[in-house]
C-alpha cells in the first residue's frame, strides 16, 4: 500500500515548552486516519509543520516516499487548519472560482465538489448567509478543487450542532468511499470511531497509541468483584499473574487484565485462596475506557 506521509521523530519546540515531542507515525493510502487528544495535545501543531506552516525543531517528515520536495508535494494536498475564510458578498460559486484561478483548477470542478457536499443548490447565495455548518461544507469542497490525494482536516465539527456535525460526518464517509486519504484531527472520541479506520493517540505532544480503531480496544477486558473481604481480595488478586491494575471504590473492585482469564478459573483461584465472591462479573473495556486511561484521565 502506498505511503502518503511518514513522521520520524517530529518535535516542535516553544521556548521551554515541547508542544510535540518524538511523534512518529506512517500514513498509508485510502485510509481514515485521527489525530486524537485532549485539546493542547499538540495536534495543530503536527499538522501545522507536516502543511509547512510551522517550522519543526527537529525529526523530519516525508510526503509521498520522499521524492517530491514538500512545497510540489502540497500540490496534492487539500486541507483545512483555520476556520473557513471566504469573501462575504460573494456567492459560494464565485469565492470557489477565486480558488479555482489561485490552484490553477479547471472552474468545471466547482459544480462538482459543490454537490460533493451538498451545497450545489446553495451555489449562488452568497456566503454571508451561510450558517457554521454551511461554511465548513464550502471549506471541504475547496480544498477538494485540486483532487488531492490527502484531505486534511483540523477539528472539523468544532461548534457544530448536532445536525452538522452529522452531515460532516457523512461527508468525510463519503469523500473516504472515492478512496482519498483522510487526516483528521480532534478531541472528539465519538468522531474518531465513528469515522476512522486508524488513530494515533496523544498527549502532551507523545504518541500513546498509534494503529486501527478496531484493534485499540482488542483488550482482554476487567473483571468486576465484591467480597466481605475486599483487603484481602486485592492481595490476591495482586498476586495473580494475569491481572495488571487492580482499582477499588464504593466497595467495587475493578482488576484489568493483562492477558485472558476466564471467570470460572478466577472464582476457582480465590475460592482455593478462601476467599468468597458475592459478585463477579467479567467485562469489555469500552474504547472510551481505553482511552481515558491512556489519557490519564481515569481514576487509579
Amino acid at each position: 500500500m502506498e505511503t502518503i506521509l511518514t513522521l520520524n521523530n517530529l518535535t516542535k519546540k516553544f521556548g521551554s515548552l515541547t508542544a510535540v515531542n518524538n511523534l512518529s507515525f506512517t500514513i498509508k493510502k485510502g485510509n481514515v486516519y485521527g489525530i486524537l487528544g485532549p485539546n493542547g495535545s499538540g495536534k495543530s501543531t503536527t499538522l501545522g509543520m507536516v502543511l509547512n506552516v510551522v517550522n519543526k525543531t527537529g525529526g523530519d517528515f516525508h510526503w509521498f516516499g520522499g521524492n517530491n520536495s514538500t512545497h510540489e508535494a502540497l500540490k496534492q494536498v487539500g486541507a483545512i487548519i483555520e476556520h473557513p475564510n471566504f469573501y462575504p458578498y460573494m456567492t459560494a460559486a464565485q469565492n470557489l472560482a477565486l480558488v479555482c484561478k489561485i490552484k490553477g483548477v479547471r472552474p468545471e470542478k466547482i459544480s462538482e465538489k459543490l454537490e460533493v457536499v451538498g451545497l450545489l443548490d446553495r451555489k449562488d447565495i452568497k456566503f454571508r448567509t451561510f450558517s457554521l455548518g454551511m461554511k465548513q461544507r464550502l471549506a471541504i469542497a475547496s480544498a477538494l478543487l485540486n483532487d488531492p490525494e490527502i484531505l486534511i482536516l483540523d477539528e472539523p465539527t468544532n461548534g457544530l450542532d448536532p445536525q452538522g456535525i452529522h452531515q460532516i460526518r457523512e461527508i468525510i464517509r463519503q469523500i473516504a468511499a472515492t478512496g482519498t486519504t483522510i487526516l483528521l484531527a480532534s478531541h472528539l472520541l465519538d468522531e474518531v470511531e465513528k469515522v476512522c479506520s486508524h488513530v494515533v493517540i496523544i498527549r502532551k505532544g507523545e504518541k500513546l497509541y498509534s494503529g486501527r480503531v478496531d484493534e485499540m480496544n482488542a483488550s482482554h477486558g476487567f473483571f468486576e468483584l465484591r467480597s466481605s473481604e475486599p483487603e484481602k481480595l486485592q492481595t490476591v488478586l495482586a498476586e495473580h499473574l494475569s491481572i495488571g491494575k487492580i482499582n477499588f471504590q464504593d466497595g467495587l473492585i475493578t482488576a484489568f487484565l493483562d492477558e485472558p482469564l476466564d471467570a470460572e478459573v478466577l472464582n476457582s483461584y480465590l475460592f482455593s485462596k478462601g476467599i468468597v465472591l458475592s459478585y463477579l462479573v467479567k467485562r469489555k473495556e469500552s474504547l472510551e475506557e481505553q482511552f481515558l486511561q491512556l489519557t490519564n484521565q481515569i481514576s487509579n
